[in-house]
């Protein structure tokens, strides 16, 4: 095994700048102690968690990766696009990520409306107050509920009030993945679809649409997930090797959200090779030099 093979990475992981229970902070020293190499902060739709998980990855000999994952519809599917190496001074981005959280306070603010409607003593002033300098998303609207005693887990908070098509649900503003390319490239970053396995498309209309993705510019594909089967990881091996993409890997880590995920290890078998890592920053450079 080489050396670019046994060092381990993560290109997928949240914080509580998003719905992780993490703090960039604590992301990054988890990060050091799982024996990752390398790690790419990618937050729903903000960046606001890497400025303060580069010091401490930069103390740890930790290499941090500036990332996004941007929510996105594609005919009536959630669909996320990853950005990787986002250039996080540049004003023109950080302006549509700030219209991304505007619109999603928005959608906050109507479903504190509608909870309150069920009879919950829940508001925005109370989930900021609980969660300052976090992206509130629904997590945490479950988060503040279960330890609240106002309903008793976090399953049953999604299951009957704020997941899809729940009574209190209220459906995000979505960009399409397209405009989420464009976007990342305004942003100076490389576009990969993340978890392709995850949209339950027929391989047809999967392959139709990774070829409109690549058209738009998307470089990637995530094709190493936590929750991907080995027959699944060859699928997207195969097809990334088709549209002539680059591959990604991620284990999605949100901490206690998601418990049965690890950071770097997924649910126990996901092992990510550095070399992946590589082939993602000679693209970059190639895109830089154009």
């Amino acid at each position: 095994m080489t050396e670019l093979t046994s060092r381990r990475i993560d290109l997928h992981t949240h914080s509580t700048e998003s719905d992780g229970t993490m703090t960039p902070q604590e992301l990054m020293a988890h990060a050091k102690e799982a024996g990752l190499s390398a790690i790419a902060l990618t937050d729903h739709d903000t960046i606001q968690g890497l400025a303060k998980a580069r010091p401490i990855a930069d103390s740890l000999g930790l290499e941090l990766i500036p990332g996004v994952e941007l929510s996105t519809d594609y005919q009536g599917k959630e669909v996320h696009i990853l950005g990787y190496y986002i250039d996080e001074k540049n004003r023109e981005f950080l302006d549509r990520l700030c219209e991304f959280v505007d619109g999603r306070n928005k959608r906050n603010e109507k479903m504190v409306a509608l909870l309150r409607q069920e009879g919950f003593d829940i508001t925005m002033q109370g989930l900021y107050d609980e969660y300052p300098d976090s992206v509130v998303t629904r997590a945490h609207f479950a988060r503040y509920l279960v330890e609240h005693g106002f309903v008793k887990d976090r399953e049953t908070v999604f299951a009957k009030y704020l997941g899809d098509d729940c009574r209190c649900y209220v459906p995000r503003e979505k960009i399409t993945p397209f405009e989420a390319i464009k976007l990342i490239q305004l942003g100076g970053g490389l576009a990969f679809f993340a978890h392709p396995v995850l949209c339950h498309m027929n391989q047809q209309r999967l392959r139709t649409f990774i070829g409109e993705l690549k058209s738009a510019g998307l470089a990637g594909m995530e094709a190493v997930y936590s929750m991907n089967t080995p027959g699944d990881e060859t699928n997207m091996r195969k097809l990334a090797r088709e549209y002539d993409l680059l591959i990604s890997g991620g284990s999605d880590f949100h901490g206690s959200n998601k418990p049965y995920i690890q950071l770097g290890t997924g649910r126990g078998n996901l092992y990510i090779p550095y070399d992946i890592l590589t082939k993602i920053k000679q693209r970059l450079s190639l895109t830089v030099q154009e």
